[in-house]
């Protein structure tokens, strides 16, 4: 069975308007996550010889990795989503520029489905890197009853 890509055409109906506020919460919304990343970065140091001590080190090696990752496409996504935030001038200058006003149109539709999909990763990155904290925590509190 082959999937085919879904192009959703409601963009076509946003204001200018809309589409700006849409693009600062974008903006919000990665920074948050940027904050987020490096707040992740420094748990991970703080767990550091607990996760290379540990029988997870695969899996912990796995979301450092994919963190990196996430950071790398969260600062490429702020800087589109700057750029393309610039370049409404172009849906308000009052000059009819069809080509570029679809052009512009089909660069939002890209960009929401862009942005929920990396949002929904680093959801994701945050549930397993939350649970194996979680679970080395607990590891380190059984090991000191025991003692």
């Amino acid at each position: 069975m082959k999937t085919t890509k879904a192009h959703p055409k409601f963009v076509e109906w946003f204001s200018p308007n809309v589409m700006h506020e849409n693009s600062i919460e974008w903006l919000s919304d990665l920074k948050f996550i940027n904050d987020e990343l490096m707040f992740f970065d420094d748990l991970i140091k703080s767990y550091t010889l607990q996760l290379l001590d540990s029988d997870r080190y695969n899996e912990s090696k796995i979301l450092v990795e994919k963190l990196s990752e996430l950071h790398k496409k969260n600062n490429s996504l702020i800087r589109i989503v700057q750029r393309h935030n610039n370049d409404l001038k172009v849906m308000v200058d009052g000059i009819d520029q069809p080509d570029l006003e679809e052009t512009y149109k089909n660069e939002h539709r890209e960009l929401i489905l862009k942005v929920n999909e990396f949002i929904k990763k680093c959801k994701t990155l945050k549930k397993e890197l939350f649970n194996l904290i979680k679970a080395i925590i607990k590891e380190q509190k059984q090991k000191r009853l025991l003692e």
